[in-house]
């Protein structure tokens, strides 16, 4: 017999509705209803449009009752910062910020005011990050709070949205920066400097809790009666991390690729100390009370910028052809260091690389393909150097890294073998969408372990595996943190 889960994917460029499958111990995903969700200028603020995004999962919600399938059970996922103010008789209140929004800066200035950083960390365990719920709410007007009844995360608040019941989930409660993963609580400490009413923030729940039925006007409407809203992993990282393919006793880490890159681990308890808020790691709690230490860094900005630096010149490329360039550019010859800061801002990004070969008398890429080879060595590089970060801190020594982002460049996904010096496992591309699922499954008793889940997705989701090789790359390595020190040497107090 078949059993159908729903799994509303929301990221913060689109949104999905996926229908999970699990049938004989083989799951499988389709995407039912795909819509984009992009922040809107209103007078001078930066917003997230959740009514619309709302809508959109409605619209997805009732594509998946027109195929008349018992549907067991649905679950939200979202990105961590943003979040939604309800009145006490369930309506929403809008707007919701986008972290972006100029407010946010002037929340942190409060706080920070109030509170030292080193105690806001110890806290949470939350590194510091542009999208903090912390610094949002802090710059948030006292007459909204004074007339919400509750609070949520995205994920959270859509859930409540569907069933009427109030609560968030532990993982998006721990990357709010307002939750305490080693009390699991919400931080009295931070509240107090906040000012926030009484019973503002929901009861914390664990992933998997089973909150109400889709009420009962959305069942009607959708033809999904008899559906089960659940509490998954609101958190999207926390999601992907049940989705991988993850093999029984080995030492693993995961590495997600966009725009900006996440790498982290799995770990029992947290890691709170002072070399890890040095190094700025996160604790996320996971399914089953994990904790996953992970770090925001570099990711593949810098090659957009590039891109979108060429399209606007006579040397506009295709990415086919840009490609083949930085296959055929000489290996490993011009390397930099991506925590400088010229690197982490928009502008003439080529020439920024440029320059900072120069100043370290490195040879000047000064074309397109050895500019990008440039970069993806580099980026390959700077995330050895953070799963070091993450070794040192948790005193593992990691066997395999599980990669999730755009699968096709194949070309930084080898480096990413060849840096590392441990095989890279392409993981499936839907991991936060098939972590929801899973963490529902689990719920309603269909599949009885995380270890058994974890045999279904090996035998359902073909993965590719990387094994490195040219152990040159740690030569590179060596080369690559010399001139990092060299330059912090130089650089004036």
């Amino acid at each position: 017999m078949s059993r159908y889960f729903v799994a509303c994917d929301l990221g913060e460029e689109r949104g999905r509705v996926m229908l999970g499958t699990l049938h004989k111990d083989f799951l499988t995903l389709s995407e039912v209803h795909r819509f984009p969700n992009w922040p809107v200028q209103d007078r001078g603020s930066i917003l997230w449009d959740i009514d619309q995004l709302y809508q959109e999962t409605l619209i997805g919600l009732r594509q998946v009752g027109a195929y008349d399938e018992p549907i067991e059970s649905i679950s939200c996922n979202s990105w961590a910062g943003a979040y939604l103010l309800f009145h006490s008789d369930a309506s929403y209140i809008p707007p919701t910020y986008h972290h972006a929004d100029p407010r946010t800066e002037s929340g942190r200035k409060q706080i920070l005011a109030k509170t030292p950083w080193a105690s806001i960390y110890e806290e949470t365990g939350v590194g510091d990050t542009t999208n903090s719920t912390l610094f949002q709410l802090a710059a948030e007007k006292s007459r909204r709070l004074r007339q919400a009844d509750h609070l949520t995360p995205v994920a959270d608040g859509f859930n409540f949205l569907l069933s009427g019941a109030p609560c968030v989930e532990i993982s998006s409660a721990s990357a709010t920066q307002l939750y305490n993963p080693a009390t699991k609580a919400w931080s009295e400490l931070l509240l107090d400097a906040l000012r926030l009413p009484p019973n503002l923030l929901p009861p914390v729940v664990p992933a998997g809790t089973k909150l109400k039925p889709l009420r009962r006007e959305i069942a009607v409407a959708t033809r999904l009666e008899d559906a089960q809203i659940i509490a998954s992993c609101s958190d999207e990282f926390a999601a992907a991390m049940v989705g991988l393919p993850v093999q029984d006793g080995e030492e693993w880490a995961c590495l997600h690729l966009g725009s900006d890159a996440v790498i982290g681990t799995e770990l029992a308890e947290p890691l709170i100390a002072e070399r890890s808020l040095e190094l700025n790691f996160t604790h996320t709690m996971g399914y089953k009370g994990s904790v996953l230490l992970h770090k925001q860094t570099a990711g593949l900005w810098i090659l957009e910028e590039c891109r979108r630096f060429w399209a606007g010149t006579d040397h506009g490329l295709d990415d086919c052809v840009l490609a083949h360039l930085t296959s055929g550019a000489e290996p490993l010859e011009s390397l930099i260091d991506l925590d400088d800061p010229q690197f982490a801002t928009p502008g003439d990004m080529p020439l920024k690389i440029q320059a900072y070969c120069r100043e370290t008398r490195q040879t000047v890429p000064r074309k397109p393909g050895p500019v990008l080879r440039c970069v993806l060595e580099s980026l390959a590089l700077h995330y050895r150097k953070t799963l070091d970060q993450i070794a040192l801190l948790s005193g593992r020594q990691f066997t395999r890294l599980y990669l999730l982002g755009d699968a096709r460049n194949g070309l930084l996904n080898h480096f990413i073998a060849y840096a590392l010096q441990i095989p890279v496992v392409i993981a499936p591309a839907d991991s936060t969408a098939i972590g929801n699922v899973i963490v529902q499954a689990l719920a309603m008793g269909h599949i009885k372990s995380l270890a058994q889940a974890r045999q279904i997705l090996r035998r359902s989701f073909k993965t590719t595996t990387i094994t490195p090789h040219a152990s040159v790359w740690s030569s590179a390595y060596d080369r690559l943190m010399e001139l990092t020190a060299a330059r912090i040497e130089a650089t004036p107090a």
